[in-house]
């Protein structure tokens, strides 16, 4: 951005420029912006006043379209500071990547019935939390470079970003649609699907970052006041951290409120039937889906991505998941896997959540559980994961094999407390990509930290019940991770452990004093006993790491590091807290560098 544009000055006589300012209505709207909008959804007359009575405008304050004038900053440039003066220009990043969810099924936390009300306010608030989990989730807008141009002219320009149509999180504000600079319809959309066949239709995505899909039956019950005119829902982003105790201001009929900071939707309805056509007249019963976007530091853990089509070997059994159409679920299908056949893909072809409660999965050659192409499957656990040979003698140095790709792996309310997602694998190779296990530790919407989970604790007896099967077990089983955010790997050293690009979440940062809290280690009294050898490629470990052999590069390890061989091996271009490491042949890495997350 040339910062000149944001500089207040006065008109020279002789050089007016009534394209820049100026009394009411102002100046004509750029030609770069869309046509036949109000010319206060993006300009502000140079040198003007603040326009205070419209958020939607306030909310670009300190942004790149930030649209109002400042006077000129002679101080040298240091930080992150913008010096608006002639010759500077500021360059804006969008770090984060959006990633959108096709269509998940959102929470319903009740339908509250306010009591009869006047005027155009609604009786019943219908909520709804976005993530199928109830977790916090930061709403991100799509990135769509040339989109305001693409609407106005019918073609898309070379224009690389635009106000609202960037990928960054969703301002309150402008979401709005009686802000003046509002702009709802860059943000948000709302569409109709069939709900009276089976499997539902017409869900089809709009480029917006939050789409919601309300049924068809809904539509005859909402009138316009005008017949000649359909029904338009009203839009307002505001704060609903405490949406039970009511709002600051009332919910309207016809009104979607947004908090895309926290991931909620609020729904103002007029009558108990339009209540029961959204959620069911018990207000639980969600028949709302929705499309939402959220950022993420680029493909690690488990995103809506796409994959490329896997060859599937002669002989595989092919067999798909899915929630809407009648499909089998992942329950039935891993409950009902037959050991006599040598290879099984299991395909989850939605976003939907999927309940499982399974126990020892016995494999022949080769398991594998994905995600479709641009899914992100959650699979909730009410016991941990277990995985095994059909028998220790019949596993070999090369199979069986179980790999997970794409799956978001989270435990139930049911979980049991302190266990780990996945006990065990017996197997030559445990491949998990492209994965998140659920760490735990997010912030929860009251300010808390929910608790964190470890993602794999595996014990050198690899689960079997006697010492004769632990001695017929041939294979060092090869756990390999790819592109992977987990909680802590608490692996014994009879295991292997290459890690490619992921994050390990133990819960301990940079600020943390030093705990005997493991990020990597072992399964077994981790204080005394060594965790499994370690290769790694690009790791980030928020906790202690202490393994009995280590090779890799790249990693940042935010608490002490420990390996019991430091005579071999080696570590490049890695960061390490200052004291408390005990670190084999090491080139160019550091100790007591300065790490933020």
């Amino acid at each position: 951005m040339e910062l000149r544009e944001n500089l207040g000055w006065s008109q020279h006589l002789n050089h007016q420029r009534p394209d820049a300012g100026g009394a009411p209505p102002y100046a004509d709207i750029a030609p770069d912006f869309a046509e036949g909008m109000p010319p206060s959804r993006f300009t502000v007359p140079r040198g003007g006043t603040a326009t205070l009575r419209d958020p939607a405008m306030l909310a670009l304050l300190g942004t790149p379209f930030d649209p109002f004038a400042y006077t000129t900053d002679v101080k040298p440039v240091t930080g992150y500071a913008r010096h608006i003066n002639l010759p500077n220009l500021a360059v804006f990043l969008w770090r984060l990547a959006d990633y959108r969810l096709p269509l998940v099924r959102p929470l319903a936390k009740g339908a509250t019935n306010l009591g009869p009300q006047t005027g155009d306010l609604a009786q019943f608030a219908l909520r709804f939390d976005l993530h199928p989990l109830d977790l916090p989730v930061q709403l991100f807008n799509t990135g769509r470079p040339g989109f305001l141009q693409a609407q106005a002219k019918g073609s898309v320009t070379t224009a690389l970003t635009n106000i609202d149509a960037v990928p960054g999180p969703m301002l309150d504000a402008r979401i709005t649609t009686d802000s003046p600079a509002g702009h709802p319809e860059a943000y948000a959309a709302v569409d109709y699907y069939e709900d009276a066949v089976v499997p539902p239709k017409g869900f089809d995505l709009g480029d917006v970052g939050l789409h919601l899909f309300l049924p068809r039956r809904l539509e005859p019950l909402l009138v316009s006041g005008d017949p000649t005119q359909p029904w338009q829902w009203r839009w307002r982003g505001d704060n609903l951290c405490a949406w039970e105790t009511g709002l600051r201001r009332p919910l309207r009929h016809g009104e979607i409120i947004v908090d895309p900071d926290i991931g909620r939707v609020l729904i103002g309805v007029n009558t108990s039937a339009q209540r029961d056509a959204i959620v069911g007249s018990g207000g639980n019963a969600s028949r709302l889906f929705v499309s939402f976007t959220y950022g993420a530091a680029g493909p690690v853990g488990a995103h809506p991505v796409t994959r490329g089509a896997d060859v599937i070997p002669a002989g595989a059994q092919v067999r798909t998941v899915r929630v809407l159409g009648g499909g089998q679920t992942l329950q039935q299908v891993l409950g009902a896997l037959d050991p006599a056949i040598r290879h099984v893909v299991v395909q989850i072809e939605d976003s939907f959540v999927h309940p499982l409660d399974v126990g020892l999965l016995r494999v022949r050659e080769t398991l594998t559980i994905r995600a479709a192409s641009d899914q992100r499957p959650v699979v909730l656990l009410a016991r941990p994961l277990q995985f095994s040979a059909l028998s220790a003698a019949a596993a070999s140095p090369t199979h069986p094999v179980v790999r997970l790709e794409g799956l978001y792996i989270a435990p139930a309310d049911t979980f049991p407390s302190g266990s780990a997602l996945i006990t065990r694998a017996a197997l030559a190779r445990l491949e998990i990509i492209s994965c998140t296990l659920a760490p735990g530790g997010h912030r929860l919407r009251n300010g808390m930290r929910a608790a964190m989970t470890t993602a794999l604790r595996l014990t050198n007896d690899y689960g079997f019940a006697t010492q004769a099967e632990q001695d017929a077990f041939v294979p060092t089983p090869d756990i390999v991770l790819q592109r992977c955010l987990t909680g802590a790997l608490a692996v014994d050293d009879r295991y292997r452990l290459d890690i490619q690009s992921c994050i390990v979440d133990a819960g301990q940062g940079v600020g943390n004093a030093p705990l005997s809290v493991y990020a990597i280690g072992a399964a077994s009294l981790p204080d005394t006993r060594w965790g499994a050898a370690l290769s790694f490629d690009g790791l980030t470990c928020l906790g202690n790491t202490r393994v009995s052999t280590v090779t890799g590069m790249g990693g940042l390890f935010t608490q002490p590091f420990e390996v019991l061989d430091n005579q071999h091996g080696c570590i490049k271009w890695s960061a390490f807290p200052a004291a408390g490491n005990r670190l084999p042949p090491n080139h160019f890495c550091v100790q007591g560098a300065l790490l933020r997350f």
